[in-house]
């Protein structure tokens, strides 16, 4: 099959070969980069986030719903099932794999409703158990318990709080930890190495290398614990919230302490006001989180860049890359351009999908539907994002002679110093301490200032001779205050 565009070429112009048309190509090659270049990083979120994921999860609501409806005897007449018939219906979900996947797909085209062909596949299991279970099995006799009252949206916003709950705490989680507890290692291994900070990207206060990661470790670590507290709501009302076919059916059951009891079974937090669709607060909230997240964490790459840039991290381990086609001198940073790109792909999806989601029409409208069939990719894009910064910061170490150059190409910086400790002298009645600022600014500003220049300026300003002594000794490389100790802050 040839491309629509080579047939379409202007008159006149010369037309290139036929091509053959790459979506005719078998096994089907992957539209996204997610599921095609870094299928191996992302590939864990497929267990939980893809559409199969859903339909396993859809099946599993389906099936505890069925037993909870037994085991409660919720409806006058209905069997109890048995441990054995329990474990068959289970056992659905466990065994979930390509074939149901294909069978499920292979229903949809007739039901052309994606839920209805769960249904349809549960009953058809149920009605064929006696060739598995016996024909004393019960089974056959409750396939109209399967969806029970339901409507589509009691299904998908149960499974898809199980789908997120386990994407985040079995895969993204324990990536953002060891990619933090990375950064935090690194913190206090290079605690005290100084390093001259920028604010403004000029010159000043010297810090730590060590400190200025654990400031960043402490972002990301304080995002993780709103992450890790987070709230997987879910409801079983039915098509507006009001247990109407549930009262309609069945009076005399309790239908609301059923649908709590529900949803506490399956793990997650009971919502008791919805309309037919969960309100989806806790995905807005969950996603603002893990996209403030992504952002300190572009903050970390674009700062670990430019140190980069600056000389002060050497690449020098895991690095037998090509950095350049032409240049063959260079390492570029590409773990940190990539994780860049990575998150903000990432924070526009989740943005998108908090912005979104807590918007339906009255009672319902369809916009989450597809709306959540993104999540995959925007945990896919953070993830992979998490796993560049992994592997750059691994191959990074700190150039401690390119640092300490650094310092000592900006002795001014000793002024802030120089001055505050006028500043206390005059205050304790020291004559002569007049105007500290201004006199500091006269020598620093616009001024290469030596550390001799910066000796002799301090001695001649009549201060005590304890304190003139002590700034005299100061250089650019300890004058870090308390930068090393603050990193213990780390193990709070």
């Amino acid at each position: 099959m040839a491309h629509p565009s080579d047939q379409d070429a202007a008159p006149g112009v010369e037309q290139p070969p036929a091509r053959r048309s790459l979506a005719d190509v078998a096994p089907p090659i992957a539209l996204g980069p997610l599921d095609g270049r870094y299928r191996a990083v992302v590939a864990p979120l497929v267990d939980h986030l893809s559409e199969a994921a859903l339909n396993r999860e859809r099946v599993h609501v389906e099936v505890e719903w069925l037993i909870h409806l037994t085991s409660h005897h919720a409806v006058p007449g209905a069997p109890t099932l048995s441990g054995e018939e329990r474990d068959h219906l289970r056992a659905i979900v466990t065994d979930f794999d390509e074939h149901t996947v294909a069978e499920l797909a292979a229903t949809e085209k007739i039901t052309v409703h994606d839920v209805k062909a769960v249904e349809y596949l549960l009953k058809e299991r149920m009605s064929t158990a006696p060739g598995v279970l016996g024909e004393d099995t019960v089974l056959p006799r409750v396939t109209e318990l399967v969806h029970f009252a339901c409507t589509s949206e009691d299904v998908n916003n149960l499974a898809y709080a199980l789908m997120v709950r386990g994407a985040v705490q079995r895969v993204w989680l324990p990536a953002a930890r060891t990619l933090v507890d990375q950064v935090a290692g690194m913190a206090h291994e290079h605690a005290t190495v100084p390093m001259l900070a920028r604010t403004h990207g000029q010159p000043a206060t010297p810090t730590t290398m060590g400190k200025e990661l654990a400031v960043l470790a402490h972002r990301l670590r304080r995002q993780l614990r709103r992450i890790e507290g987070a709230e997987y709501l879910g409801k079983i009302n039915g098509a507006t919230g009001t247990y109407g076919a549930h009262l309609a059916a069945v009076p005399t059951a309790d239908w609301v302490h059923l649908s709590r009891a529900f949803v506490e079974h399956l793990g997650l937090t009971w919502n008791p006001l919805t309309t037919q669709i969960e309100s989806h607060d806790w995905q807005a909230e969950l996603y603002a989180d893990v996209a403030r997240f992504n952002r300190i964490l572009h903050n970390l790459a674009t700062d670990v860049w430019t140190y980069i840039s600056l000389g002060y991290f050497a690449q020098v381990r895991g690095q037998g890359t090509v950095g350049s086609s032409t240049m063959p001198h260079k390492v570029n940073p590409i773990r940190f351009e990539n994780a860049e790109a990575n998150l903000e792909i990432s924070c526009a999806l989740l943005d998108s999908l908090g912005a979104t989601l807590v918007t339906s029409r009255m009672q319902r409208d369809l916009t989450d539907s597809t709306t959540q069939r993104n999540i995959g990719p925007a945990f896919g894009h953070s993830l992979l994002a998490i796993d560049n910064v992994r592997r750059g910061l691994a191959g990074l170490d700190v150039d401690t002679a390119a640092t300490a150059r650094d310092l000592d190409a900006n002795w001014e910086v000793l002024g802030e110093a120089v001055q505050s400790a006028m500043r206390a002298a005059g205050v304790a009645g020291v004559a002569g301490m007049e105007n500290p600022y201004e006199r500091l600014k006269e020598l620093t500003r616009g001024h290469r200032v030596t550390g001799d220049r910066m000796r002799e300026f301090v001695l001649g300003l009549g201060l005590p001779e304890a304190t003139a002594q002590r700034l005299a000794a100061m250089t650019p490389a300890t004058y870090t205050g308390a930068a090393a100790d603050l990193v213990r802050f780390l193990d709070d």
